[in-house]
């Protein structure tokens, strides 16, 4: 293995370790916004990192299969692996990470390969009711695809690439260059999808809080429970990065990237949470292939006519 290779890998790990601070961070900063909003004082903002250390700490006697213990595993590779691909700094040596030309497809197939993984391992866990999860969390995952796909194809369209790099670099120059004014209905649309990839309200029905009191913060446990919120934080922020290289310009610095991220999680996934109440599974997938589907269609006919 080469100095250059040993560079590249080294950059990453930094960068991953950060983006993980960071992710930790803004859900310790939304689980205290949110307790805010609902009247409660909330837990404090470093309760993520306790919790994790907690969790790490503890050891499972329980055994559900092969399978159901690599469902977290499954499911942080995907987070690591969506950042791993996605330039985080434009122009940085360190945030560049592994991006390459065509790019934004894999990213794609690592979004998919998580919530696949999962739904194996929720499969395993025996409980009556994993079935009733499964089956939500695909059908609504295959519903909100169909418009973030929609969308990228018109990124794909307008900007001639399906480098994410490249899309970044398009937007460089002014803050009218960016996706959201240069192609609002694609930025819509992949919005709209990304209340359904965070799974907030009202599209938090594979868990569904209140209703069905299952799921991976009760059928998983110690280290496999801190494993799964060692991938929110860094899930969370690689989608919330992808958008921002999408549609929002990027960032060519830290302090750029953590203002944007906070910004757009805040603004279209926390405040729509907290202020609607969540569908039922045939209403979310109604939805997201009537309204955001159509928005990212018609997207695609207006960019090839321009």
């Amino acid at each position: 293995m080469n100095s250059v290779t040993l560079i590249l890998i080294g950059n990453a790990i930094l960068s991953l370790f950060l983006i993980t601070i960071w992710g930790l961070t803004l859900n310790g900063m939304v689980m205290k916004i949110v307790a805010r909003v609902h009247g409660r004082f909330g837990p404090p903002v470093w309760q993520p990192f306790l919790d994790i250390i907690k969790n790490n700490a503890k050891r499972t006697m329980i055994a559900h299969g092969t399978m159901f213990f690599l469902g977290p595993v499954f499911r942080i590779a995907s987070g690591i692996g969506t950042y791993l691909f996605i330039p985080a700094i434009f122009g940085s040596t360190v945030f560049s990470n592994f991006s390459f030309s065509g790019d934004v497809f894999l990213v794609m197939y690592f979004i998919f390969f998580g919530q696949l993984g999962m739904a194996l391992g929720a499969g395993e866990s025996g409980h009556p009711y994993s079935p009733i999860g499964v089956s939500r969390g695909l059908a609504q995952m295959t519903a909100f695809e169909v418009p973030f796909s929609l969308a990228v194809i018109s990124l794909a369209v307008q900007y001639n690439t399906l480098s994410i790099t490249e899309i970044v670099a398009a937007q460089q120059g002014s803050i009218l260059n960016w996706t959201i004014f240069t192609n609002p209905l694609a930025a819509i649309a992949a919005l709209i999808a990304l209340l359904g990839m965070n799974m907030h309200n009202p599209f938090s029905i594979v868990i569904a809080p209140q209703e069905i009191p299952i799921g991976p913060p009760t059928e998983y446990h110690s280290a496999y429970l801190g494993m799964l919120q060692t991938n929110r934080a860094i899930f969370n922020i690689a989608k919330l990065v992808l958008y921002m290289n999408l549609f929002f310009g990027g960032a060519t610095n830290f302090i750029t990237l953590i203002l944007k991220t906070f910004l757009i999680y805040i603004f279209t996934s926390v405040a729509v949470g907290v202020a609607f109440p969540r569908f039922r599974t045939e209403q979310s997938i109604r939805f997201f292939l009537k309204y955001p589907a159509l928005i990212g269609l018609l997207a695609i006919i207006i960019v090839s006519i321009k």
